[in-house]
């Protein structure tokens, strides 16, 4: 019996739309900001119901939030782009964060935090329900069809 090599050859996969592009690294930005915010967030409920120090969490939440707002500055340059489904999965990711974030900073407050302590957690809650839907949409977005009528 003889193997036929025809069977053994390699045929490429078609490569995704959007593969060859070189696009700015928006989802790891995002990711990095995550990590920040969960490490942030973990920071503080690991120190309550005693007033944590608040300086360590709140360098968290200035550098994942600088690190998401120029994530969306260079999301926002990115020419041609699938908008519509960018937002059509933004939207959707988004009610569900939000409402996850809500559930948490319900908790929170639930279990008598206060002061500035719950102001640091409860804008972690909001970058992180951000973050999340951009790196979700944005990974959608990024390999799907652009319009021709989109394009220079």
């Amino acid at each position: 019996m003889t193997v036929d090599d025809s069977v053994h050859t390699h045929t490429p996969h078609p490569a995704p739309v959007g593969a060859d592009r070189h696009l700015p690294p928006i989802a790891e930005l995002v990711v990095a900001s995550v990590a920040l915010m969960l490490a942030g967030g973990v920071y503080l409920a690991a120190h309550l119901p005693r007033l944590p120090p608040l300086a360590p969490a709140v360098g968290l939440l200035a550098a994942g939030g600088a690190l998401t707002l120029v994530a969306m500055t260079l999301l926002g340059r990115i020419r041609p782009f699938a908008w519509a489904t960018f937002f059509q999965v933004a939207r959707w990711a988004l009610v569900a964060y939000v409402t996850i974030a809500a559930i948490l900073g319900f908790v929170f407050v639930y279990d008598h935090t206060r002061g500035s302590t719950l102001a640091v957690l409860i804008l972690t809650l909001v970058v992180f329900a951000v973050d999340i839907p951009v790196i979700i949409a944005f990974t959608v977005a990024r390999f799907h069809e652009v319009p021709a009528a989109a394009r220079p």
